[in-house]
């Protein structure tokens, strides 16, 4: 069974996240995202990222990546990264259809995304890492700062705490809402209007908006990426990671 999806929409892909009910991040949906990621990039004039009707994605799969050694599971966490990368700087327009909670990994795949649409009501957004004994990954705690500047972004990665769509949307992570029936109509709506622009003026637009998140990850992801790693490996975390797996 395929755990993301494309279907073609005119010019534009919607790609859909398919791992079951919680929509959890294994390897092999990094994998199959990463591909998807390629075809879009060389086909398509704009990609809408969705999820399920419950979860837009629930985070790492934790049963599964409790299993990895330290090899394996860096071999995970850099190709993971990689992918939200791409996704960052891909040069078509992106918008994340947020139908549902979005919890840690989840959060990181919208925050990658130029616009992110979410239902009104009680749709969950945060990165609750650091509950879980590990910092939010290097490059998504750059795009945060970025969106919803400092002092909101350090509330939300220091106390790991959910907020709604519509806190969301007052601190810039959530750029618009609408019913849940319409979010994935609306974000198709939304890049269909870039997509009759000029194609190159947008490719230099976003360029300048990523350039200094792309700078400072290149510079430094590796260092970032082994702090993660070391604390994922300490005892405390995989304690508490392994009661955090229990409701998966």
């Amino acid at each position: 069974m395929l755990l993301v999806t494309l279907e073609s929409k005119e010019e534009l892909a919607l790609v859909r996240l398919s791992n079951g009910v919680t929509n959890a991040i294994s390897p092999d949906l990094v994998e199959e995202l990463s591909s998807v990621m390629a075809q879009v990039k060389k086909n398509c004039a704009g990609m809408v990222l969705a999820g399920g009707e419950k979860f837009f994605s629930m985070g790492f799969d934790l049963p599964k990546l409790l299993l990895l050694d330290r090899s394996s599971m860096t071999e995970f966490f850099y190709f993971f990264n990689q992918v939200v990368f791409e996704i960052l700087t891909i040069p078509v327009p992106t918008a994340a259809a947020i139908k549902a909670h979005a919890i840690a990994g989840g959060t990181i795949l919208l925050l990658a995304c130029d616009y992110r649409v979410a239902a009104s009501g009680k749709v969950l957004i945060g990165l609750n890492e650091i509950k879980l004994g590990v910092p939010a990954p290097y490059l998504p705690d750059l795009i945060l700062r970025r969106i919803a500047g400092d002092v909101a972004a350090s509330e939300m990665l220091y106390l790991g705490e959910f907020i709604d769509s519509s806190n969301a949307a007052k601190k810039g992570i959530v750029t618009s809402m609408f019913p849940k029936s319409d979010v994935e109509d609306r974000a198709l709506e939304i890049l269909a209007r870039i997509a009759r622009l000029p194609a190159k003026a947008f490719q230099a637009s976003k360029a300048n908006r990523v350039e200094a998140i792309r700078s400072r990850y290149e510079n430094s992801f590796r260092t970032k990426n082994e702090e993660f790693l070391d604390c994922w490996f300490s005892s405390e975390t995989q304690e508490l990671l392994s009661e955090a797996a229990k409701k998966f």
